[in-house]
C-alpha cells in the first residue's frame, strides 16, 4: 500500500494492520469507532490513517485541533478541505458563555453542524472526526445516530472513545471497531527509553514504569515531569516492603498526610498483581513477583474492592487515617490470610 506514514508508533502496529487490511480489501467502513485507554494514542491513529486515505500524511498533522479554540466553535475544520473534527468544550450556547462556562460534554448543536458538514456534495472523500465520542449527551448521540443509520458515500465517520461502554450500543454496534491495546513489549521500552532525558535513564527502571501506568506508554512519560514519580518509587517500594517483612508497618511516617496518593499506588500494584496472577507471568518487580507467587487471587481482588471503597469513603467525613491502617494491615498479611477480613465503613 502506498503514502505509508512516516511514525507509527510501536503499539499501534496491530490496530494499524487491522486498518491496512480494510483498506487493502477495500472493506473500510462508513464509521469507524478507535478505542483504547486515556492517552494510548488514538488520535495518533487516526492520524496516521486519515494521512494514509488523502495521501497527505504533512497536511493532517497540521491540523492543531487538540489546542483549545480562542473562540466558541461549532466544529473545526481541517487544512484538509473535506474533513471536519468536533469536541467537547469547543461550543458553548449563549446562556453558558455568559456564565462563563465550559461543557465537558459534546452538545446536539455539534453534532448537528457536523452531520450537515457532511452532507455537502464532493469529489474527495469526506471524513469526520469526534473526539472524544464517548463525552457525547444523549441529545447528541441520537443526532449522530440518525446519520449512522443513513451513511453517504465516499464518507468516513471516525469516532475515537476512551470507554466503548459509555456509548449506546446503536451507534457501537453501527461501527467497526479497532482497540489499541496496553503494551508492554521490548520494542514499546526502547520507545519510552528513547524519549526519556538521557539524565534520567540510569535512575528509573523502564519496564517498572510502563508496569506503572498499565501500558500506557505516553503515561508513563508524563510520570517523569516533576518529582512524582521518585515518590511514587519510595511509596511502591515501601508498601512492598510491607507485604514481605509486615513487621516494619510501625516505621511509615511517610506515608502520614498521604494517604490518598499511596492509597493509589497500591491499588496499581494490586491491579498489575492481579494481571499477572491471572496470566501466571512475572514482572519487572522482584518483590511483587514474590507476592503473587503466594497470595489467592480471590483475596486480591476483594482486597482491590476494599481500596476503591477507602478511596470513594476518602471524599466523605470519614476517619481516613484508621481506615488506612486497616488496609495497611490487610496487606501485610494478604500473602498468609487464611480468611479474607471485613473492614467496616467507618474504618473501625
Amino acid at each position: 500500500m502506498t503514502n505509508q506514514p512516516k511514525n507509527i508508533l510501536p503499539w499501534h502496529k496491530t490496530a494499524f494492520a487491522k486498518l491496512q487490511g480494510m483498506i487493502a480489501q477495500n472493506h473500510l467502513p462508513h464509521a469507524l469507532l478507535i478505542t483504547g485507554d486515556k492517552n494510548i494514542g488514538k488520535f495518533e491513529l487516526m492520524q496516521n490513517l486519515v494521512g494514509v486515505l488523502i495521501g497527505d500524511d504533512e497536511k493532517i498533522r497540521a491540523d492543531n485541533v487538540l489546542e483549545n479554540a480562542d473562540m466558541t466553535a461549532l466544529i473545526r475544520r481541517s487544512k484538509y478541505e473535506n474533513l471536519v473534527y468536533i469536541r467537547a468544550g469547543e461550543y458553548r450556547d449563549e446562556k453558558a458563555a455568559k456564565a462563563k462556562k465550559i461543557s465537558k460534554e459534546i452538545l446536539v448543536q455539534q453534532v448537528r453542524a457536523f452531520c450537515d458538514a457532511l452532507n455537502k456534495t464532493a469529489d474527495k472523500l469526506q471524513i469526520g472526526v469526534i473526539f472524544y465520542a464517548d463525552e457525547m449527551n444523549a441529545n447528541a448521540a441520537n443526532s449522530l445516530l440518525k446519520t449512522l443509520e443513513e451513511p453517504r458515500e465516499n464518507t468516513l465517520i471516525i469516532l475515537l472513545a476512551h470507554n466503548a461502554k459509555n456509548l449506546p450500543a446503536t451507534i457501537v454496534s453501527r461501527c467497526q471497531t479497532v482497540h489499541i491495546s496496553p503494551a508492554y513489549g521490548g520494542e514499546v521500552l526502547d520507545w519510552i527509553s528513547a524519549k526519556m532525558p538521557a539524565e534520567q535513564r540510569g535512575d528509573f527502571d523502564v519496564e517498572q514504569l510502563l508496569e506503572n501506568t498499565h501500558g500506557v506508554p505516553f503515561n508513563a512519560l508524563a510520570e517523569l515531569s516533576g518529582d512524582g514519580f521518585v515518590h511514587y518509587q519510595h511509596w511502591q517500594n515501601q508498601l512492598l516492603n510491607i507485604a514481605l517483612h509486615p513487621a516494619t508497618i510501625s516505621k511509615l511516617e511517610d506515608f502520614n498526610g498521604n494517604e490518598i496518593e499511596v492509597l493509589n499506588c497500591l491499588q496499581n500494584l494490586i491491579i498489575e498483581a492481579i494481571r499477572l496472577k491471572s496470566l501466571k507471568n512475572e514482572g519487572g518487580l522482584v518483590e511483587l513477583n514474590q507476592v503473587v507467587k503466594n497470595v489467592k487471587i480471590d483475596f486480591l481482588f476483594k482486597f482491590l474492592n476494599d481500596i476503591y471503597r477507602a478511596l470513594a469513603l476518602a471524599k466523605t467525613p470519614i476517619n481516613l487515617p484508621l481506615l488506612f491502617d486497616n488496609i495497611l494491615i490487610i496487606w501485610s498479611h494478604i500473602t498468609h490470610l487464611k480468611t479474607y477480613p471485613t473492614i467496616t465503613q467507618t474504618g473501625a
